[in-house]
């Protein structure tokens, strides 16, 4: 998938600067977990979702392009996947994959194999 992946959508009501950690992940079809990290980084945002109990306690990483609507008022975040194709991504470990490209490539062709 191309690199709009890694930017928020100009509809998502994204404001650069905004702390989203904390903020409730919602998926097309429930609720997914809670944002424990997210990046600006240029070229490569996205959100790291901590799952919770449903798929005991993993943490995965979201391209910012699957983010439809940030909900401020109500701490919120949509993104566009299901909570199972959540569940099948490719786990996140902090510390080893925020610069490793054989992961972030491995994000983005999973993300891209998906109907987003």
């Amino acid at each position: 998938m191309s690199a709009e992946i890694w930017v928020y959508r100009e509809t998502a009501g994204y404001v650069p600067g905004a702390q989203l950690t904390g903020y409730k992940v919602e998926a097309s079809d429930g609720t997914v977990g809670k944002i424990d990290k997210h990046t600006e980084d240029v070229g490569r945002l996205y959100i790291v979702v901590d799952t919770g109990p449903w798929i005991f306690g993993g943490r995965v990483v979201l391209p910012a392009g699957l983010v439809t609507r940030i909900d401020a008022e109500k701490e919120t975040v949509h993104v566009s996947s299901s909570k199972r194709a959540i569940k099948d991504s490719p786990a996140f470990e902090s510390g080893q994959h925020e610069d490793d490209i054989t992961f972030i490539t491995l994000v983005e062709q999973y993300y891209s194999s998906r109907d987003v």
